[in-house]
């Protein structure tokens, strides 16, 4: 077997050689390697994130102010300040002077407190498990779609080779409507389907965390494709009887990462909303989107897509910080839509004989690298240490200003968090991600034992993913846990979250990984 690289094209062309007079060329497209080339914008932006409003007040203001103060409290005499600072005695001040300097200091820290970032804690997250009559097996799926006897003997054949490379396992889930035979793929399947997820997460999750729904201010739910009239986010106020006030948002069309969409909607709008709990749900709907024609760019969909959902209960009370498992930390969100090749490289349309599907482009990998660069480019500055920031920004000059030939300085992002939830959008994106941020088996394993128990959720994943490790007893106090996803657009978002406490294994009751953790993380088959 000999390989090839070109690295131009981001391919690979490997050749096996049958005989003495033929041979194989297979052409594979890999993930970029974006740590390669980085832009200093996105740095900048990365910096700006961090010079917060509350930090520029700090420095331009109030630390010139007390120094104003301070030096009032001198008389401007150096020899009053070294005393000053020796005996820490205001005795010798003027009362006035004294009690106006008083008032000073805690106006600016008044000032400081109101202006910083109210904190968004996650009090609990809960994930829908199906029931056991959803399962589908890889050979019950091929039997499945060989039944059907809609699709061509070459178009067989290309979802078993994908099935068989895919990653995924024998127990994950299809909607009623889809395993139905006949096929039952109408809007009331469809709706049976969502609120099946939608309704059974929310359950566990109300019943987890003991909030009543009529305490729930903001509801945000996040599903790209199905969205009916009145819209999901309807469906919950309705079901749960929720307060006329509520503030609800239905985001559709936004891919996989919407779900870390709906977490920074949550942030800004808690933070404009005190005393306040923010609901998210995140879930994808199968059933009116299952793909029944052979254009190969849209079947991978009916491959590795799943039923699934999560709900996410966050809070900006004061008091709920005792009970709440993480802190939200940071989000960075990475939009390409403005360039078409990033724009059309998922898109739903129409085959040439009608059916509709979601088509991925054959640069989809080149699309996902460069949104992921930008993304994580600009995230570094914010979690990385002073160290590899250092090392990283001088590497990064040396190439950019000074035109030095020296290989690019690889930040360690093992150094910045303690877990990885990678979305699980398919093997072969997780096999790159993996070689390019230099990570092992153990941080890539919640994402792997994700899509091989779940398959590939969609904006959900990240939340199984999670809900493995605190089922393994991984998190600890202090622990950061970073989130990242991509998505439809195309969109690249990341979420950075603080442990508050320790999760010990098995404390979490409704975890979908409570009854079977125990089995993995299991090999998965080579493709």
């Amino acid at each position: 077997m000999g390989c090839i690289e070109m690295d131009k094209e981001r391919l690979t062309a490997e050749m096996a050689f049958k005989d003495s007079s033929s041979a194989v060329i297979k052409i594979r497209q890999h993930l970029p390697d974006f740590l390669q080339s980085v832009k200093l914008k996105y740095v900048r932006l990365g910096y700006g994130y961090s010079c917060n409003p509350a930090t520029i007040l700090m420095f331009l203001i109030i630390v010139p102010l007390f120094i104003a103060t301070l030096v009032q409290f001198t008389g401007l005499e150096l020899d009053r300040v070294y005393e000053f600072w020796r005996t820490q005695s205001l005795h010798e001040f003027h009362a006035a002077t004294r009690l106006a300097g008083s008032a000073i200091l805690l106006f600016l820290l008044a000032l400081v407190w109101a202006k910083r970032s109210k904190p968004v804690y996650l009090v609990d997250f809960a994930c829908y498990k199906p029931e056991d009559e959803r399962k589908i097996s890889v050979d019950s799926f091929l039997k499945m779609t060989e039944d059907l006897g809609v699709f061509e003997d070459e178009t067989l054949r290309f979802q078993t080779r994908i099935s068989s490379r895919s990653g995924l396992g024998d127990e994950t889930y299809l909607p009623r409507g889809i395993t139905s035979r006949p096929p039952n793929l109408s809007l009331e399947e469809a709706r049976v389907e969502a609120e099946s997820v939608m309704f059974g997460a929310l359950d566990d999750l109300f019943s987890k965390t003991g909030v009543k729904p009529r305490d729930i201010g903001i509801l945000i739910v996040n599903c790209s494709l199905f969205n009916p009239t009145p819209s999901l986010s309807s469906m919950i106020v309705n079901h749960y009887k929720l307060r006329t006030d509520i503030k609800s948002y239905n985001l559709g069309g936004m891919g996989c990462s919407a779900g870390l969409i709906s977490i920074d909607l949550a942030k800004d709008l808690l933070r404009a909303n005190p005393n306040t709990y923010a609901v998210v749900v995140s879930t994808e709907n199968i059933t009116l989107n299952w793909y029944f024609g052979n254009d190969r760019s849209m079947l991978l969909c009916n491959c590795i897509f799943r039923m699934g959902g999560a709900a996410v209960l966050l809070s900006n009370k004061a008091r709920d910080r005792v009970r709440s498992k993480y802190q939200l930390v940071h989000t960075v969100r990475t939009h390409k839509g403005a360039d078409d090749k990033n724009y059309r490289c998922v898109y739903q349309r129409e085959d040439d004989k009608g059916d509709i599907g979601v088509s991925l482009a054959r640069e989809l990998m080149a699309v996902a690298g460069d949104a992921l660069k930008t993304n994580i480019t600009t995230l570094g500055p914010l979690v990385l240490p002073l160290s590899e920031q250092f090392m990283f920004f001088v590497a990064l000059l040396r190439r950019k200003l000074l035109k030095a030939r020296i290989k690019p300085y690889i930040p360690d992002f093992k150094l910045a968090f303690e877990h990885f939830c990678i979305h699980a959008g398919g093997r072969a994106v997780l096999d790159e991600l993996q070689k390019n941020l230099q990570l092992s088996d153990w941080h890539m394993e919640p994402s792997r034992m994700s899509l091989y128990r779940f398959g590939n959720t969609s904006s959900s994943s990240l939340w199984y993913e999670l809900a493995y490790t605190e089922a393994k007893g991984r998190v600890v106090a202090g622990d950061r846990v970073w989130q990242i996803a991509f998505g439809s657009g195309f969109k690249c978002n990341s979420a950075v979250w603080k442990a508050l406490r320790e999760i010990p294994a098995g404390e979490s009751k409704g975890n979908p990984w409570n009854d079977s953790i125990d089995w993995y993380p299991v090999k998965v088959p080579s493709a």
